[in-house]
């Protein structure tokens, strides 16, 4: 399993973390999706057959693109 997490700096409200879980948690793989309105962390867990690249599109489509990793596993 893959991990990453990362800021979203356009994170402003319960509703930016709410599509951002639900949106990326739709994505056939990911495990799981916490995103934090205070702090704008995001970390995403997955395995195949979602990518990096799939989440990463999906996060810039929902307007909500990911910058400044912290962790990567």
């Amino acid at each position: 399993m893959a991990s990453k997490t990362f800021i979203s700096p356009n994170i402003s409200c319960g509703h930016c973390t709410h599509t951002i879980e639900m949106e990326v948690g739709e994505i056939a793989g990911v495990t799981s999706v916490k995103a934090d309105e205070e702090s704008k962390q995001v970390t995403v867990e997955w395995q195949d057959p979602a990518t990096w690249d799939q989440i990463q599109a999906t996060l810039v489509e929902i307007n909500y693109p990911p910058e400044g990793l912290i962790q990567v596993n």
